[in-house]
């Protein structure tokens, strides 16, 4: 890893910015035009990146959701919160979608099981990485009991700003449909 890479990576994680974020996703390429949206999903909006999500989730305002994300929605069963999908903005100093990547894991949860790290299309960016991890709830917060496990995804990259965003979903396991996880992915756009 190069040193000023490893340095980014450090400050990512030292900021703690992505350990309270959540969530990621993929849409079509740059060149196939605009992501795919299914009927009846919300929208979260910020000036360079879109991201849909299922019916039952509600969107945060600015006053409920952390400092660190520029848009977020939750959804919640019985005061507990499942799932949660997230957008950061410039939330680590990258020049590429690989360093970007390097950032979103280095501020994965401490004790987190990276799983894979791959090359994804978005639309409208030519390169982005979707990084898939797991880790535990630690019960705190209206989160899911301590111990339960906690699927996590990151679709990261630069905006057209050269800034690096990343959109993130963690869901607790058996809580969001894998094929609604990837309508998620595919719903991202970059702007």
């Amino acid at each position: 890893m190069k040193t000023t890479t490893a340095r980014r990576a450090a400050a990512a994680l030292g900021s703690g910015v992505l350990a309270v974020a959540f969530l990621a996703g993929c849409g079509s390429d740059k060149a196939g035009g605009a992501a795919s949206v299914p009927d009846g999903w919300g929208t979260l909006k910020t000036p360079t990146v879109d991201v849909s999500y299922p019916k039952g989730y509600v969107a945060q305002s600015a006053a409920e959701r952390s400092k660190y994300n520029a848009a977020a929605a939750t959804r919640t069963e019985s005061g507990i919160t499942v799932s949660t999908i997230t957008i950061q903005i410039g939330f680590t100093n990258a020049d590429s979608a690989e360093e970007a990547a390097i950032g979103a894991e280095a501020g994965i949860q401490l004790g987190a099981t990276l799983l894979n790290t791959t090359d994804v299309k978005v639309a409208g960016t030519d390169a982005a990485k979707r990084v898939e991890f797991e880790f535990s709830s630690t019960g705190e917060d209206h989160l899911p009991p301590k111990g339960t496990r906690i699927r996590g995804v990151i679709v990261t990259g630069l905006d057209s700003r050269k800034q690096a965003f990343a959109v993130r979903v963690d869901a607790q396991k058996g809580k969001l449909d894998d094929g609604d996880l990837e309508k998620i992915v595919k719903s991202v756009e970059v702007r």
